[in-house]
């Protein structure tokens, strides 16, 4: 009997230690994770009777709570929405959250770790719940000018701008955009119905062009992290030169390669290193491409940070740049073709990474979450993400970029009295049912000034520019200028 009593009595006491165990690691260790989580219909409906914490730009609300006198207490408004969209998302009764009012959802609700002693205040004090307020990093300038440039133009794309040194973002607009306030109102018809038009919407105004959605070919910008990869491993220098034919058919293969312009590289035998980024020659990074290891470019990509998962807190889609099987994909891959897609976060961040003399910053939209009686409850410090290359690699690369505004295809990017280093790419995306080659990408990424750089920028244009431009534009005009009139906002201040 004894021995069936101590057989009970452990079982007791395991199932005790189990279930002490089951409910702190659910009331305290996972218990932002779980407030966090969308299916948790109780925290979405207890987070309409608190009053939102507001998220900022340079101070001033662009996302707010304002009371109403129905049982949800409180509508979330958003001013300027359109022009925020792709950094605020949307707070929805009935369609979720999305955006910085998803990643922060915690702060900005007031139900984090973080805030549970001001909440025990408050109750104690009869303080009515808030949340505190998420200040971005976002540069209203630039953001401006970003989503002005793109929709003047009737462009699709984004742009992303990046502080070098920090890896603050200054900007991050998709274009088209839309309004979150249609999705934010007390009346669950008008969301849906609202929702139901911008889903069916052709132009896909609800995709996060800038960090998710469908990835990129990034065609010659990519060049930049074969030039990267090539220094840093002592295969080349700009000055390396390289045969210079119109055409080169692929190893193996009966596919041709050519330069854009269908000639050589200039007008030489040969073609140096520094010829092909300034003129965005294709057959010279090809054949230094298969000079090299196969992986030798897959990894310098990595080390930029593709294929990583990245939060800024926005969740971003990995960039992947895959092995090449055999020399014909290393020499299609080298030029930003194949199977290598990229987000224009990702092509910032290379940017930025030259820029800073080969150290890659974690980009962030986050600066500050504030606390509603104005204490600053976080900070946000710079954080090295990798180190790709050496700082002498860096200012070779720079150099290059540098002569590719004032002598190459970047040309328009030249801003007066700053010295501008920038890399234009055009990407092809196949044929059509009938054969015909479908629009290209246009692309541009840049930095400025060079000698103390205080913005990186990345620009990607679909369809050739679309309608306007007959799906013919250059990136040699049309991402350029854009990627111009964004770092000129941030260099004017």
């Amino acid at each position: 009997m004894n021995k069936q009593l101590k057989f009970t009595t452990r079982v007791v006491f395991t199932m005790f230690i189990a279930l002490f165990f089951s409910v702190t690691m659910i009331q305290f260790v996972n218990a932002d994770e779980l407030r966090a989580n969308e299916l948790n219909s109780r925290t979405v409906k207890n987070s309409y009777k608190v009053e939102r914490g507001s998220i900022l730009v340079d101070g001033d609300p662009i996302a707010y709570s304002t009371p109403t006198g129905d049982s949800f207490s409180f509508v979330r408004q958003y001013d300027p929405g359109s022009i925020y969209a792709p950094i605020t998302g949307y707070f929805s009764h009935s369609q979720g959250v999305t955006g910085l009012e998803s990643a922060m959802n915690l702060e900005l609700s007031g139900s984090g770790n973080a805030q549970f002693f001001t909440r025990i205040m408050n109750t104690l004090n009869g303080v009515a719940p808030q949340g505190s307020s998420v200040q971005t990093t976002i540069n209203p300038k630039a953001q401006e000018a970003a989503v002005a440039a793109m929709a003047e133009e009737g462009f699709t794309g984004a742009v992303v701008a990046i502080e070098p040194k920090t890896g603050r973002i200054l900007a991050l607009a998709s274009s088209p955009t839309f309004d979150p306030n249609l999705l934010s109102s007390n009346n669950n018809a008008d969301i849906i119905a609202n929702y139901a038009q911008l889903d069916k919407d052709p132009e896909q105004p609800l995709q996060n062009r800038a960090i998710a959605g469908d990835l990129y070919h990034p065609g010659s910008v990519y060049k930049l992290l074969v030039a990267a990869a090539a220094i840093e491993d002592g295969e080349a220098t700009p000055t390396t030169e390289f045969a210079n034919p119109a055409q080169l058919t692929l190893p193996q293969s009966t596919s041709v390669m050519q330069n854009a312009s269908r000639t050589t590289c200039g007008t030489g035998a040969k073609a140096t290193l520094e010829q092909a980024i300034v003129m965005s020659c294709n057959i010279p990074i090809a054949e230094l491409a298969m000079k090299m290891d196969r992986g030798a470019v897959p990894e310098m990509a990595r080390a930029f940070g593709f294929e990583q998962e990245l939060t800024v807190p926005l969740a971003v889609t990995p960039s992947v740049s895959p092995l090449p099987e055999d020399q014909a994909q290393t020499a299609l891959s080298s030029i930003g073709q194949l199977d290598v897609r990229v987000t224009p976060l990702q092509i910032a961040m290379v940017s930025a990474g030259i820029a800073n003399g080969g150290t890659v910053m974690k980009p962030t939209v986050v600066d500050q979450v504030i606390t509603p009686d104005l204490r600053v409850e976080t900070q946000v410090s710079p954080v090295e993400l990798s180190k790709p290359i050496s700082k002498k690699t860096a200012d070779a690369v720079t150099g290059m970029m540098e002569k590719g505004v004032t002598e190459g295809l970047a040309a328009k990017s030249a801003i007066d009295g700053v010295r501008v280093a920038g890399k234009t790419g055009t990407a092809e995306n196949g044929t059509d049912a009938a054969g015909k080659d479908l629009p290209f990408t246009l692309w541009y990424t840049g930095f400025a000034p060079v000698d103390d750089p205080k913005i990186a920028v990345a620009v990607v244009v679909e369809d050739g520019g679309g309608e306007a431009y007959g799906y013919l534009g250059g990136s040699y005009e049309l991402p350029t200028a854009v990627g111009k009139r964004v770092m000129e906002a941030v260099l004017s201040e």
